[in-house]
């Protein structure tokens, strides 16, 4: 008899599970179970499948033609979002449709008419009982919210850019690009056209943020190559047969800046803020203040050719010091075919630092920050390039996985050209790989634990965007991956909530939205300070949880909080609740 576990309550050491049509509570002697001991061993993974037991049906059609056509290979992003103001965060993911004119197989075509394919949005109904168990259970709302995407979709982008209190949406295309406002009522209009954001090409990843510092969001658009289906370039593997291509076959396209004209328009600013001479095929997106100097810069991963690094002049323009900084190129001096991007300060040092996945044969890039904006590749130190050399890693991203205090890395996989293996077995898109997590030891180094992490880490999939954020509400990271061509999956975490944290969600003291861009200090009784950034860009083509979440370890004392909000003022509360969410209005700190 097998059992599928739904959920696991630490707090009672109940586990609820599925056996056949029937739903368990079963009570389990875990060691260690409801203890907050540091270092105590859980036997249950820390990832567990909830996808089926939370209703998320979706699968992503690739459009497969026989054909080989580039873009096949690229999608789907995901987006987290609380589209409904109501607490809890809801899923948007990305669909494709068909490319080519014929199918491989029939089997490859979804059911019914696939015309009628489009991305769906999945409202979260997390209910949560007496005892505090909670049951995550979704609902597909796409009809009644409006959002019509029907093109070949690759990524989302949140954030409320007109400052009304509710998150918008962006969806980038191969193709024209979507931008939906959110109505405040459960529904979106499509505003694209209006506000001038259509952005034509192929853009893969895009981040709304505030570069100028005026309070209103702006948005930057990741493009990628100049393509299209009619001029695809025929591309052969290693087993002599068809193979997708690699980038640089093609042209890139320039990525775009767009200044929001807070009227609900945007105005193309690429050229005057000095970034349409450099540009390259752009795949992931991560802004952060790098320099510590209060003003927000853009990190951009290219595929093939050398990263960027935009820092803000603080007068509109920007200045790529990539190369200067050390964070072009790979430790060999190599451009490197560079996917997915985060930020964050993973040795607890007060400034953020990068984590880039890379083809397989490359291994991933770790760029430690010198608090300046001048950086260290040091993936080879930390132990990270080694095993990450046979995967091709797309989204990722920095969490803290079991809340103590460091921020551990999570990387989904799957590669881009086929394996000699799997043609000669006449296996079709055969590009599956397993997933890697990387535990920090709080020594400058990385362990593997991908075991601990749970089978689900360990089924091989063509792993594309991943958003990252706390699904349930129970105070730990939990991760919703799009598979190219296959299910989406959601893996919920179950070790984080053995330890204590805070969270927090910042916002704005009229406009109520989430201050992206936030730098927040988390001040903890040892002494030490956590730094931790709201967010929602980085990864793959996807969007993340905007709350800031900060693990405790085994520390029950109430933090002191320091928020720098986007226009550079500092506001500080003492005594923060732990192991709940709080809001801070800007403007009600001291």
């Amino acid at each position: 008899m097998s059992c599928v576990v739904e959920s696991f309550d630490p707090a009672t050491c109940s586990t609820k599970c599925t056996v056949g049509a029937a739903v368990l509570t079963l009570m389990l002697a875990f060691s260690g179970c409801g203890n907050r001991t540091a270092g105590t061993p859980r036997a249950e993974p820390w990832f567990v499948d909830a996808t089926r037991q939370a209703g998320l049906t979706f699968t992503h059609f690739n459009g497969m033609s026989g054909d080989f056509l580039y873009p096949e290979i690229m999608p789907p992003g995901v987006a987290l979002l609380d589209y409904d103001n109501d607490g809890d965060l809801d899923i948007f993911v990305i669909q494709g449709r068909m490319l080519g004119k014929r199918s491989v197989s029939d089997a490859l075509f979804p059911p019914g008419d696939p015309a009628a394919l489009r991305a769906r949005l999945f409202r979260n109904d997390l209910a949560i009982d007496d005892r505090g168990t909670r049951t995550l259970r979704f609902t597909d709302v796409t009809e009644t919210s409006r959002i019509d995407a029907r093109g070949y979709g690759m990524g989302a982008a949140t954030g409320d850019f007109n400052n009304d209190g509710c998150v918008d949406l962006y969806v980038t295309n191969l193709g024209a690009n979507q931008l939906f406002r959110n109505n405040c009522d459960g529904t979106f209009t499509d505003v694209t056209k209006p506000s001038h954001t259509e952005s034509p090409g192929w853009s893969v990843s895009a981040a709304f943020v505030d570069y100028d510092r005026d309070g209103w969001l702006d948005l930057f658009v990741g493009h990628y190559l100049n393509y299209s289906i009619e001029a695809n370039i025929r591309c052969f593997g290693l087993a002599g047969g068809r193979d997708y291509c690699p980038p640089h076959v093609y042209k890139p396209q320039p990525s775009t800046l767009y200044r929001n004209n807070r009227d609900g328009t945007f105005t193309d600013v690429t050229a005057a803020a000095g970034m349409a001479a450099e540009f390259g095929p752009t795949l992931g997106v991560a802004t952060a203040d790098f320099n510590n100097d209060g003003w927000i810069d853009i990190y951009i991963a290219n595929d093939g050719q050398p990263n960027q690094l935009w820092i803000n002049q603080r007068d509109g323009r920007f200045t790529n010091t990539a190369l200067f900084a050390g964070a072009a190129l790979g430790a060999e001096g190599e451009a490197k075919s560079s996917m997915g991007v985060d930020a964050a300060d993973f040795d607890n040092d007060g400034d953020d630092d990068l984590i880039i996945t890379e083809l397989t044969g490359q291994g991933v890039d770790l760029y430690v920050n010198n608090g300046s904006a001048v950086f260290e590749e040091q993936s080879a130190r930390a132990g990270l390039r080694l095993p990450t050399l046979p995967f091709t890693g797309f989204g990722a991203a920095w969490l803290d996985v079991d809340n103590d205090g460091w921020l551990d890395v999570l990387m989904v996989n799957g590669a881009v050209t086929q394996n000699v293996e799997a043609v000669a077995r006449h296996e079709t898109f055969a590009l599956q790989q397993r997933k890697q997590l990387f535990r920090n030891t709080g020594r400058g180094r990385f362990e593997e634990a991908a075991e601990r992490g749970g089978a689900v880490l360990q089924q091989p999939e063509v792993s594309r965007g991943a958003a990252f954020g706390d699904i349930d509400n129970d105070g730990d990271i939990d991760v919703v991956v799009g598979n190219a061509g296959g299910p989406l999956r959601l893996l919920v975490n179950h070790v984080g909530q053995a330890r204590h944290w805070v969270g927090l969600r910042l916002v704005g003291a009229e406009t109520r939205r989430d201050m992206l861009g936030a730098r927040v200090a988390v001040a903890r009784a040892d002494g030490s300070t956590l730094w931790r950034r709201a967010r929602a860009d980085g990864s793959y083509a996807s969007a993340n949880d905007p709350r800031v979440l900060a693990g405790l370890g085994d520390s029950a004392t109430p933090p002191t909080i320091r928020v720098q909000w986007p226009d550079g003022r500092t506001e500080e509360w003492r005594g923060v609740a732990i192991d709940r969410y709080t809001t801070l209005e800007e403007g009600t700190g001291k």
